[in-house]
């Protein structure tokens, strides 16, 4: 296919640009810069938020956009410029809140863009090993809730921990219609289903559209690389979509399938569609 065809590549960072040891291939890194000298836009869509991107990649990492917070905010990389940002109205947090406490749900709020990798907690389980470590990991950031005090604010995002039980998810999905559940298995155990909660607009997908309507390139043009369920709104807007093999099953039987985060799966989609030489 012609090279100049494909205006736009994005990959997920974690389980797909990132191999196992959180680093990026010679051959993925490569391919950023060969896509940069080919004035190719290329952006990080992840799950990360803002904060946690800039602890794992360098500023002069070789990407032109980060879509972070899974499609809450969108920054511009080389002017290190927020471009776009979303956030949940406090009453709406503490309607979320509550119905979460009822059903005797962990969860975290998570400030808005952005200072949200600060969060509040609420513990309603005896045990929740993936929950609770992922204070842990985050605990200079952390704090308790306390329903009973709380004044509760604008948040970027509601994050609830859950086992891995694919019913539960659905059963609690089902409580809130008008909201953006982004489903997400966790990074930290790679089985408990962390279920994301944004407002309706929010996902990877339609970040990409509003970037895509922005910098003036067609859909038709774009190409993106996932792993996770989190990723499909993305998959399902670009024009050609691939997931890596070492995703899901159930997501391999719906999308194309490339190499895994092990094998340089950026270079192997990336040399499918431009004759790329380095």
């Amino acid at each position: 296919m012609a090279n100049q065809k494909w205006e736009m590549v994005i990959t997920d960072l974690d389980g797909t640009l990132f191999n196992d040891k959180k680093e990026v291939s010679l051959p993925d890194m490569r391919s950023l810069f060969w896509l940069g000298e080919k004035n190719v836009t290329r952006v990080i869509a992840t799950g990360r938020n803002f904060f946690s991107v800039n602890s794992v990649l360098k500023s002069n990492f070789p990407i032109d956009y980060l879509i972070f917070s899974s499609g809450a905010g969108i920054y511009d990389w080389k002017k290190r410029q927020l471009l776009y940002s979303q956030y949940i109205r406090g009453s709406e947090v503490k309607e979320i809140s509550k119905i979460l406490i009822g059903h005797e749900i962990d969860f975290m709020i998570h400030e808005e863009i952005p200072g949200n990798h600060n969060f509040k907690y609420f513990k309603a389980s005896k045990s929740n090993l993936d929950f609770e470590h992922r204070i842990t990991v985050y605990n200079d950031f952390a704090l308790q809730l306390d329903p009973s005090t709380e004044e509760y604010r604008n948040a970027c995002q509601i994050l609830a921990v859950l086992p891995d039980n694919i019913e539960l998810f659905e059963e609690m999905k089902q409580k809130f219609t008008d909201l953006k559940i982004i489903r997400t298995t966790s990074p930290l155990d790679g089985k408990s289903i962390w279920m994301e909660i944004f407002p309706e607009t929010v996902s990877k997908g339609n970040a990409v559209e509003w970037l895509c309507n922005k910098i003036k390139i067609n859909q038709s043009k774009t190409i993106s690389i996932g792993n996770d369920y989190n990723d499909i709104d993305m998959l399902d807007f670009t024009a050609k979509g691939y997931i890596v093999s070492n995703a899901p099953e159930d997501l391999k039987l719906k999308y194309m399938v490339c190499k895994s985060n092990q094998e340089s799966s950026f270079y192997d989609v990336v040399s499918r569609y431009f004759d790329i030489t380095f």
